[in-house]
């Protein structure tokens, strides 16, 4: 009997922030997930945990890695990317890195 490893998450890229033509909110990022294509696909990730994971210099309660926590607010365009609102603002110098869109809570 072999056993195989399950991903609780899905896998995501921080786009950058919420903008206009000159101004941008920190406060709102956007995340285009793995797999994700349409509008209609991104309504089973409203609601859902998103999580940044990075590992820091400092050890802080025994361990290295950190992590920033946010959550899925609503679509973003027709492309299958969201916005997401997490409680200390994503930095500029994540754009590009992944992150970790948790399967909970279930909204069903």
């Amino acid at each position: 009997m072999t056993s195989k490893t399950v991903r609780l998450y899905a896998k995501g890229r921080h786009l950058g922030y919420k903008r206009s033509k000159k101004n941008q909110s920190p406060n709102t990022s956007l995340i285009k997930i793995e797999g994700v294509a349409t509008k209609e696909d991104t309504q089973f990730y409203l609601g859902k945990h998103v999580a940044f994971v990075y590992r820091a210099k400092r050890e802080k309660n025994g361990s290295k890695i950190r992590v920033i926590w946010g959550r899925v607010t609503r679509s973003h365009g027709n492309g299958g990317v969201v916005k997401a609102k997490f409680r200390k603002n994503l930095p500029p110098k994540t754009f590009g890195a992944s992150v970790r869109i948790m399967m909970y809570p279930s909204r069903v």
